[in-house]
């Protein structure tokens, strides 16, 4: 701690950064102070939302003087044409440096453009600051860093080296003599970087965002004991130190008695070599141990609940009766970081590394659950593996339908039901259908030849074509509404053809197998929505009305990765489609 004093403001105090929201929290407590003079600077200064309320507010509240400027503090000479205009009855007596840009990715996806983006000005800004203000008699001298570079944060690998070198550049100074205080903050409540899915993954790594008032608090604290560097921050470590179990040491972990317990209680058994002193910890093999001791059924079942017990978390489910096992990740919500995520957590639970293309490598809950069965529970790896005949060319093996599905007018829902009606000469044609939403009396003219009306009310439909079920397959009730009729036939007669044949259809996701649909003559997309719903569908409509996309919607929904095509060519699509599936089965 530094020497105590009861720090003020006075003269006029620059808070970069000062229409962000870490900004104006910083101003009005100047301002609540009595600060003759509040200068806040933004890219966009007076023309950012709210910049004139908030120069009110900081005058109501008790600044003599706020003044809102454009500049770019990682312009050297913009900032020192700035620092110019400051009066000199109201010397510039102190500079708070909140001004910050995020882009959190992962390590693989950064560049290094990426990374100047951030860089430039939270560190070009304090550099500037650092030399242009070095012959001034400051009082206060105050970075804004953050954890990021403190202990990490998941996602911010741009984001901790700038926060890191405004610590060290706050240690220089005050070997240089001069004033110099930095931060390392948590995140902080009621808006800023940490809102939305920065937050929330923030803390479900258990770091909490603080109350702004209570970090002002510290904040002043820091400045009435003329503190260097400090990281304040709130910290549920027992969640905190699930990200930490297969990391390297931190020392500066180890010193916190609360992040030592935590770290401790969940470090896995391969850190005893490294750390003698923790030889207690739980060995985490013992859960492999117990999961290879059940019987093949339940292993199955114990792999996939730890799987998605584990998205649960990330994802901030309730539990893992929220996860679709069948789900690809990707349709479940991952992205990069929180494919990492699931990672460390699984890394963790298990006691042993596993690589961070887990989720792109075994796309599904289920699929991820049996890989990790196979590779850590001994008693799998007895289980015979399925294999299948390596592909080969020919052109004498026959080809074999193994099963069909359909949908015909008069109630021909399967393959039996169609040749029944065939045979007993069955007429299907019916009066109009009263579940597509149509207005019958006003369809009807018995005019023959009358625009955008029908002289019968009968004709050929299919049954219960509105009841798809859009949720089954990963779809949005929305996108579904968008979506051509024969594409959600398509899907639905794809899954019976599969069960029809004996086959889990989850069962081919990853396999070569390919999708050949026929098709002509997508006219839903020209027919007349409700206004209301056109528009929320509009986006969809694209691709729920493509041919082109018929077959890849299938290959996608099944995770087939075998060639997916769809043919047009008018009346004989079905025959062509069939040919070209044949020729492909032959080929291998």
């Amino acid at each position: 701690l530094g020497a105590r004093r009861d720090w003020t403001p006075s003269g006029t105090v620059l808070v970069t950064g000062g229409t962000g929201a870490l900004g104006r929290q910083v101003a009005r407590r100047l301002a609540r102070q009595g600060a003759p003079g509040l200068l806040l600077v933004s890219r966009t200064g007076p023309d950012a939302p709210g910049a004139a309320e908030l120069r009110a507010e900081l005058t109501e509240l008790g600044a003599e003087h706020v003044e809102i400027a454009a500049c770019d503090i990682a312009d050297r000479d913009q900032l020192a044409a700035l620092l110019a205009t400051v009066p000199a009855e109201r010397p510039l007596t102190a500079v708070f440096h909140t001004a910050a840009v995020l882009r959190d990715g992962v390590i693989t996806t950064l560049t290094p453009d990426r990374l100047a983006e951030v860089l430039r000005v939270k560190v070009g800004g304090a550099r500037n600051l650092d030399a242009l203000t070095a012959g001034l008699d400051l009082s206060a001298f105050v970075l804004f860093s953050s954890t990021a570079g403190t202990i990490g944060a998941p996602g911010h690998a741009n984001y901790a080296p700038g926060n890191a070198l405004l610590d060290a550049l706050a240690q220089q100074r005050r070997a240089r003599g001069l004033p110099a205080t930095a931060v390392a903050w948590g995140p902080w409540a009621d808006g800023g970087m940490a809102e939305g899915s920065v937050g929330e993954r923030l803390q479900r790594h258990g770091v909490r965002p603080m109350n702004p008032e209570l970090a002002l608090g510290a904040l002043q604290q820091a400045l009435d004991h003329d503190d260097t560097t400090l990281a304040v921050t709130d910290i549920d470590w027992d969640l905190f130190a699930h990200a930490y179990t297969t990391a390297r040491p931190r020392p500066f972990l180890d010193d916190l008695p609360d992040a030592r317990r935590a770290l401790t209680a969940r470090r896995p058994a391969h850190h005893d070599a490294q750390h003698p002193a923790d030889a207690d910890t739980p060995d985490t093999g013992d859960l492999t141990r117990q999961l290879a001791a059940l019987a093949e059924p339940e292993q199955r079942a114990a792999f996939e609940e730890l799987v998605r017990a584990h998205v649960a978390v990330v994802l901030n489910h309730t539990g893992p009766q929220d996860v679709e096992p069948t789900r690809s990740f990707r349709e479940l919500g991952f992205d990069s970081l929180t494919a990492v995520e699931l990672r460390n957590a699984l890394s963790g639970a298990l006691g042993r590394p596993l690589p961070a293309t887990l989720v792109f490598d075994y796309p599904t809950p289920t699929v991820l659950a049996e890989h990790l069965r196979a590779a850590l529970a001994p008693a799998a790896a007895d289980t015979p593996a399925i294999t299948l005949p390596a592909p080969r060319a020919t052109d004498d093996d026959p080809i074999v339908i193994t099963a069909m599905s359909c949908r015909f007018p008069g109630g021909a829902n399967t393959p039996e039901e169609f040749w029944q009606l065939l045979a007993d000469g069955t007429d299907a044609i019916t009066e109009w259908p009263d579940d597509r939403g149509w207005d019958i009396d006003a369809l009807y003219d018995p005019e023959p030849g009358v625009p955008g009306r029908a002289s019968t009310r009968g004709g050929g439909f299919l049954d219960r074509v509105a009841d798809f079920d859009p949720g089954f397959f990963g779809i949005s009730p929305r996108e579904a509404l968008a979506m051509d009729p024969q594409q959600r036939l398509l899907l639905e007669l794809a899954w019976e053809a599969f069960e029809r044949a004996g086959i889990d259809p989850t069962t081919l996701r990853g396999s070569r197998t390919g999708v050949f649909a026929g098709t002509n003559y997508q006219d839903y997309a020209s027919r007349p929505l409700d206004p209301a719903t056109a528009e929320e569908v509009a986006g969809h409509l694209g691709t729920g009305n493509s041919a082109s996309v018929m077959s890849g919607r299938m290959s996608y929904v099944l995770g087939l990765e075998g060639p997916a095509v769809t043919v047009d060519t008018a009346c004989s699509s079905a025959l062509v489609a069939l040919h070209l599936a044949v020729q492909a089965l032959r080929a291998g």
